[in-house]
């Protein structure tokens, strides 16, 4: 089992940045593909970022590319999304969620791929 527990969403404005943090326990942290994803109020889950066990590959959303950066911390169990240039349009439920991979370079970009979610942080971007 691993745990996870998202925090640092907020209201902001337009055009602000924004780290969200995600805190792991349980299992071995490091071996395990963690990914990003948000649901707006009446749509959807879907994909943000993703990064592997190891780090070294990572993947975003079309929507995002250019603005949000995912990053992890092994040491701290720990993953981060650090999120510039807000648009309202990224207001969401925000959920980090940890997927078994076999492959340090591995990562998941649909909901499938992964085994444990945290229960989400709001991030709300005024215009």
């Amino acid at each position: 089992q691993v745990q996870l527990v998202e925090s640092g969403g907020r209201l902001v404005q337009t055009g602000d940045s924004l780290r969200l943090s995600c805190a792991a326990s349980g299992r071995t942290f490091s071996s395990y593909a963690m990914g990003w994803f948000r649901q707006a109020q009446g749509k959807e889950r879907e994909f943000v970022a993703a990064i592997s066990w190891s780090g070294g590959r990572a993947g975003y959303a079309d929507s995002v590319k250019g603005r949000f950066t995912i990053a992890r911390d092994n040491a701290k169990n720990t993953v981060y999304l650090q999120m510039n240039s807000l648009k309202p349009e990224d207001t969401a439920v925000y959920y980090c969620a940890a997927g078994a991979t076999y492959s340090s370079q591995n990562y998941y970009d649909t909901i499938p791929g992964y085994d444990y979610w945290g229960q989400g942080t709001q991030v709300t971007v005024s215009s």
